[in-house]
């Protein structure tokens, strides 16, 4: 890998950090092959906020959709972004309490949880519950993951008060969990008071 200059490099690095603002100081010292204090030192000269300040940025400015079917902080992981009855996203970072002590892997039980408070958040209504959801666990999440869930309506049915959500989550871009969630809801999308 040719070494770029350090004009190139922040070019660079604020391209990276627009496209995904969810990287971290180590992957993007991974990426260009450089010390992560180097990229400490791009971000300052740049006035790039670190991850936790990007992250909360990105979560105020796309959360002015109020959560309507469940407080914010009974959410598990934290919204960054969710456009009522159409999306949303949370990250949730895996620590030492979530995961089995033998093992070093996370408690299916987080993952579900994750995407299923998400699938609540999304829907428009006073009162969601799931009905009936089928996942896959696909690959083992560990302590330090950073798992990034996506939860997209496939369909509201206003007739049977459903709405049809998949949901898919990340770590580093590789799929570790599935799954398809049926929600019931109070009243059919654009019946909102």
């Amino acid at each position: 890998m040719i070494k770029k200059s350090k004009k190139e490099r922040q070019q660079l690095l604020l391209e990276t950090i627009e496209e995904n603002p969810f990287v971290t100081d180590e992957q993007l010292a991974t990426k260009f092959g450089v010390s992560v204090q180097t990229i400490r030192l791009d971000r300052m000269e740049l006035s790039i906020p670190e991850l936790r300040e990007r992250i909360k940025d990105v979560a105020e400015r796309n959360l002015e959709n109020e959560v309507k079917s469940l407080p914010i902080n009974e959410v598990i992981g934290e919204i960054i972004d969710i456009e009522l009855d159409k999306r949303a996203i949370s990250i949730f970072d895996v620590k030492e309490e979530h995961v089995f002590q033998r093992n070093g892997i996370a408690r299916g039980h987080h993952l579900f949880a994750q995407a299923n408070s998400l699938c609540v958040a999304v829907i428009n209504d006073e009162l969601a519950l799931t009905v009936r959801s089928n996942v896959v666990f696909i690959k083992p999440v560990r302590a330090g993951d950073r798992v990034v869930t996506k939860a997209i309506v496939r369909e509201t049915n206003t007739e049977k008060n459903r709405t049809y959500i998949d949901v898919i989550s990340t770590v580093n871009n590789e799929t570790v969990f599935k799954g398809e969630f049926e929600m019931y809801r109070t009243k059919g999308e654009g019946e909102q008071k």
